[in-house]
């Protein structure tokens, strides 16, 4: 299996263990309280939100990317959402092996 399905099948699986944090305003506070340890952004996504999500992720030092589009990860979870952030030091380490950063 390639590693791009392994990584949509963890986003599904973290997804019914509850451990993402999805929508703008959620996702910033996680970044803000530390609870996110991994964001990802769609790379179809607007230029203006992906800038704020690059720099807030920069500057709390959150692993941050743009790997998969909006339909990808509405097929992965089945949120239709720009952003979504991982909440699980465990999920975010497995996820950040198949993505190679």
């Amino acid at each position: 299996m390639q590693n791009k399905q392994k990584l949509l099948n963890l986003l599904g699986l973290a997804r019914r263990a509850g451990k993402l944090v999805t929508g703008e305003d959620m996702v910033l506070g996680s970044i803000r309280n530390s609870k996110a340890s991994l964001v990802f952004f769609a790379n179809d996504g607007g230029a203006s939100s992906m800038k704020k999500f690059t720099d807030k992720t920069t500057s709390y030092n959150v692993p941050f990317t743009t790997a998969l589009t909006r339909q990808e990860l509405a097929d992965a979870t089945g949120l239709a959402r720009t952003v979504i952030a991982v909440a699980d030091r465990g999920f975010a380490k497995k996820m950040r092996e198949y993505l190679e950063i």
